[in-house]
């Protein structure tokens, strides 16, 4: 199994192809994995896979783009450079316009196939890490009791402390405990630091000041 480690899946129907691009790909460090259809890898499959699809568009029954979308429909990031004999202009746009990472005339360019290669592994790579970093994000902030993550989404507004009380009823003090508290259990030292953690989960700040909201609050 390819695991987590970043691998060039080839997936073309030209065995002569996918053993020129995985000798090629080989040759310069990469690990590669090939298969002869999309079926086949759709078989195969996993979303622990790291890397990037050499992927052709002109593939049998199930092409190219085709298998472009039921991957992108079932959550799958690996970056897609998509390879084709015919040069189409017109498939090409189609192709980045479906969210390709690059697109590739056969024959290659050695140099340019692995500038792509390379790049979309990283971008690959960068994502997972984002991603894993909003994972820890996410379970420090699942830590948090119910009043903690309305202090937390109300201060990330940038209401004052005793806004935030206003709003919840509460004493400022009270408010000032629970922010210290939301601060220690995400992990930050600032405001700005936890306005950036609720704005990478989607939270609290599409309830941004209103200048007339606030209007009845303590100033």
């Amino acid at each position: 199994m390819a695991g987590t480690e970043a691998t060039v899946f080839v997936i073309d129907d030209d065995e002569l192809v996918r053993f020129a691009l995985g000798r090629q790909l080989g040759s310069a460090g990469w690990r590669t994995r090939a298969y002869g259809s999309g079926e086949e890898f759709l078989e195969d499959y996993s979303p622990e896979w790291a890397g990037c699809l050499l992927l052709d568009v002109n593939l049998p029954s199930l092409g190219g783009l085709e298998l472009h979308r039921v991957l992108s429909d079932t959550g799958c990031s690996l970056p897609v450079i998509f390879l084709t004999g015919y040069g189409d202009i017109d498939m090409g746009v189609q192709a980045m316009k479906s969210g390709a990472f690059d697109f590739l005339t056969k024959p290659w360019e050695e140099e340019r196939l692995f500038h792509a290669v390379g790049e979309a592994i990283q971008a690959d790579l960068r994502s997972r890490e984002r991603q894993d970093e909003l994972g820890i994000t996410r379970d420090a902030y699942a830590r948090l009791t119910p009043r903690e993550r309305e202090v937390c989404e109300l201060v990330a507004t940038g209401l004052l402390n005793k806004q935030v009380a206003y709003r919840l009823g509460v004493t400022e003090k009270t408010v000032k405990v629970h922010r210290a508290r939301v601060m220690r259990k995400m992990g930050v030292e600032s405001l700005a630091e936890l306005v950036h953690l609720v704005e990478q989960m989607g939270l609290g700040l599409a309830r941004t000041e209103d200048p007339q909201r606030w209007s009845n609050s303590p100033t």
